[in-house]
């Protein structure tokens, strides 16, 4: 194999009570990649399309996590590797910009040197690239952006992902407002202490919202999707937050709340039907504004990040 075009996938990261350590994978939303070896040595951005992203390796995501991987290789490379990128997802838009660029790297760049690592290892040279991108190597969006499905970082070092099951018939219903909020400003706002109070009622509902996956219990996981720490505080950034976590829930949803750092706001419903109604009303809120935005439905993405083409 000498080359190999992949979906990068989009992700919605904290699922409101798990912040930095819950997320999702997405199907519906992603870039794509194309990775191919090359004679020279090294990683290099050969095109970037969609956004005006920086080509030097060291400043580009993508690049950063693929040297990541090479440079941890047991023996030195004697080719390298050429990455073109088309972004459809908007850089600080809140479904996992970055970590698409830098899970699509090191997974496609693994499947062309014959999966020399793990998927958990992908997930380690990936987290390189979100240290640029937001100043910390956080893995709640490459974790399921690689492993696919829901996933759980039980520990940053030595690093622990746990795989947790995907309920059927579960749609997410994204509203992406065209406006930046970077996700190093949204973490400068958030209290550096929060009352012992918050903080059982938030891993209580960790637990439960785990238990929901795993019993398949929608009731539990619509009882589970409330953030008592951070959507306080960064919801306040969003326009019109609180006018579409509450008609989104009127309309059918499950719960509603911020994707990552947003200012995306994820909603989940059980069903099509219902997640359509979703978007027609979040439609609804936001048309009555000035601010451009992108609706989504999207199922659950089992996979991960897909390989399209293979040559």
């Amino acid at each position: 194999m000498n080359e190999i075009k992949i979906f990068a996938p989009a992700t919605i990261a904290n699922i409101s009570c798990g912040f930095d350590v819950l997320g999702c994978c997405l199907d519906t939303i992603g870039d794509e990649m194309v990775i191919r070896k090359i004679s020279k040595k090294g990683i290099h951005i050969s095109k970037i399309e969609g956004e005006n992203l920086p080509f030097e390796t060291e400043k580009n995501v993508a690049g950063v996590a693929a040297l990541s991987l090479i440079n941890a290789l047991y023996k030195k490379l004697d080719f390298g590797f050429e990455i073109e990128i088309y972004k459809n997802i908007k850089p600080g838009s809140g479904i996992g910009s970055s970590a698409a660029s830098a899970a699509g790297a090191v997974f496609a760049i693994n499947e062309l040197l014959s999966k020399p690592f793990s998927k958990l290892q992908l997930v380690k040279f990936a987290q390189e690239g979100e240290r640029i991108a937001c100043g910390s190597p956080i893995a709640d969006n490459v974790a399921p952006a690689i492993f696919g499905g829901f996933t759980l970082v039980k520990n940053d070092n030595p690093l622990q992902v746990i795989e947790l099951p995907s309920l059927d018939n579960l749609l997410a219903t994204i509203i992406h407002p065209q406006i930046e909020i970077k996700t190093a400003d949204s973490r400068a706002i958030l209290p550096k202490e929060v009352t012992l109070k918050n903080a059982v009622k938030q891993w209580a509902n960790v637990g439960s919202l785990v238990h929901a996956l795993h019993t398949s219990d929608f009731d539990l996981l619509s009882d589970s999707l409330h953030d008592f720490i951070v959507e306080p505080h960064r919801s306040k950034l969003i326009p019109e937050f609180d006018k579409v976590k509450k008609n989104s829930i009127k309309a059918g949803a499950l719960g509603c709340g911020i994707s990552g750092s947003g200012p995306s706001i994820f909603s989940f419903s059980k069903g099509v039907r219902v997640a359509e109604n979703v978007a027609y009303t979040i439609n609804e809120i936001y048309k009555k504004t000035n601010i451009d935005f992108n609706i989504y439905i999207s199922k659950i993405n089992t996979e991960g990040v897909k390989i399209i083409h293979l040559q």
